[in-house]
């Protein structure tokens, strides 16, 4: 049993409200799952920041001031199936930049399948996986004295309150050196009826991701959720541009690990916050590099102005 994943299950059980961690939505069903909603019609996020890199990744080096004489470390943080990121590793390795490709992510299983078809897609490619969760990785980064491009894709920012965003930020900011530079994906505050679809698609692929967090638990904390008595609310604030994800109780009952006595209890229509997705604006973004070393330097967007 995963003792840090049953801790954090059981601290998000008893908040009021509860939570669970978004990090333990990536198991071998889960990280499935999600590539599936990234395919999804309604999830325009990875369309948005994969034509950014399909039609861009030139402008991007040319913004990053890359020489093709600097030996680089180009550090994906959350890297899961890396589709966007291997469009720009092609023209990075067309080009003949010397650098070197560390993907690092929560889930073993997609960093193995990553690994996998990068070797297969470009044989001169120098990868080494690492498996981790962002803020363990600093260490890692600030003892890395190399030359580092940070990825940090996908709007991953916006999985974090504002609070740790800001952070986050700080402490990757402090593990940097002068002159290291960061490739930061961001989504931006859009309608509602844009926004609410992505994350409650008409297949039910996000709403059997987010409940297979509780089958997740079920099997590997030993506890006795019957995953048929919840079911998934998707929430977005168009003003905050923050939107969340629940699963609701559907009635009165209690949940128990291990069949002890511990229960969890829930009430009809109580929710438990699974995910934060935040949008943003120059603002936002602005408000959480204030204390940290970090100045934008440049600004890309998909043709829609999406991401």
């Amino acid at each position: 049993m995963n003792i840090q994943f049953k801790i954090d299950v059981s601290s998000g059980l008893t908040k009021s409200p509860k939570t669970l961690p978004s990090k333990y939505f990536y198991d071998e069903i889960g990280d499935k799952l999600f590539v599936k909603i990234m395919n999804l019609p309604e999830y325009y996020l990875t369309r948005a920041e994969y034509e950014i890199f399909d039609t861009k990744s030139e402008d991007i080096i040319r913004k990053l001031k890359i020489n093709p004489s600097d030996t680089i470390d180009l550090i994906e943080l959350g890297a899961g199936d890396g589709k966007k990121t291997k469009t720009f590793l092609k023209v990075l390795l067309e080009k003949k930049y010397n650098f070197k490709y560390v993907p690092i992510d929560i889930s073993i299983h997609a960093l193995k399948a990553l690994e996998t078809s990068c070797k297969m897609e470009f044989s001169n490619l120098d990868i080494e996986i690492k498996q981790g969760e962002y803020f363990g990785v600093l260490e890692d980064v600030k003892t890395n004295k190399s030359q580092k491009i940070i990825m940090f894709l996908g709007s991953n920012l916006g999985n974090l309150e504002d609070e740790a965003a800001q952070d986050f930020l700080t402490k990757l900011s402090n593990a940097l050196q002068v002159g290291d530079k960061i490739i930061l994906g961001l989504d931006c505050i859009k309608p509602e009826e844009i926004v609410l679809p992505a994350y409650n698609d008409s297949q039910g692929v996000t709403k059997a991701f987010n409940l297979n967090l509780l089958h997740r638990i079920n099997k590997e904390l030993h506890a006795d959720f019957d995953v048929s008595n919840f079911d998934h609310v998707p929430e977005y604030d168009e003003k905050t541009g923050i939107a969340k994800s629940f699963l609701v109780s559907k009635k009165e009952q209690k949940v128990s690990f291990n069949g002890d006595k511990t229960y969890y209890k829930f009430s009809k229509g109580e929710k438990i916050q699974t995910e934060t997705s935040r949008k943003y604006n120059d603002r936002i973004l602005q408000t959480l590099l204030r204390n940290t070393n970090l100045v934008q330097i440049s600004k890309i967007s998909d043709s829609n102005n999406y991401f």
